[in-house]
């Protein structure tokens, strides 16, 4: 015999508040972020309510103000900041080869934009950065510096294409295929201190 599970309350600001906190305490998040979060734990709720449509509606219209309230109280104290997350996120990606492009675009999905609209623009690399961005997808790739010496004019017409497609300006990309492998390895260090 399969037991139905017992049906879940409405959400409260007191439950979305500890679900809020839950979920900070093991990702970082932004406004928009953590806002979505609690819309799918609103949705979740009433996907799976005994109640009638017309409760079911004013209990998500109540649900949704709490989740809004909770969220301007959680930024307001400090432990949800879009600047932060989108700085943090930026280094992040930029250590790990991400162009200015991407790192961009990545902080838009996160909703790092939202709220404070230049907290993508101050998070993206500096021109050192972003070359060092660079050189780390050439060693990824092992084109350029880390490929092999001398290469053909097909091979580096296919490293461009490939960090073009990577996102990265041409210009960028040729000063990173053009450098020496100490050199490239001298900017990936600097840069990572």
């Amino acid at each position: 015999m399969t037991r139905r599970p017992r049906p879940l309350p409405p959400p409260t600001e007191a439950s979305l508040h500890e679900a809020a906190v839950a979920h900070l305490a093991r990702f970082a998040a932004t406004r928009a972020g953590l806002l979505r979060v609690l819309a799918n734990r609103i949705a979740r709720w009433a996907r799976t309510a005994e109640v009638s449509d017309d409760e079911r509606d004013r209990a998500i219209a109540a649900a949704r103000a709490a989740a809004e309230a909770v969220v301007a109280r959680l930024a307001a104290a400090g432990a949800v900041d879009d600047a932060a997350f989108a700085a943090a996120r930026a280094r992040r990606l930029a250590r790990s080869g991400r162009s200015a492009a991407a790192i961009g675009a990545h902080l838009a999905a996160k909703g790092a934009g939202e709220a404070a609209g230049d907290a993508i623009d101050a998070a993206l690399p500096d021109d050192d950065a972003r070359l060092a961005a660079v050189l780390i997808a050439a060693r990824k790739r092992r084109i350029g510096p880390y490929g092999p010496p001398d290469p053909p004019p097909e091979a580096r017409r296919k490293a461009l294409a490939a960090l073009a497609r990577a996102g990265f300006p041409r210009a960028l990309a040729e000063a990173a295929l053009a450098m020496d492998a100490e050199e490239a390895e001298a900017r990936i260090a600097a840069f990572r201190r």
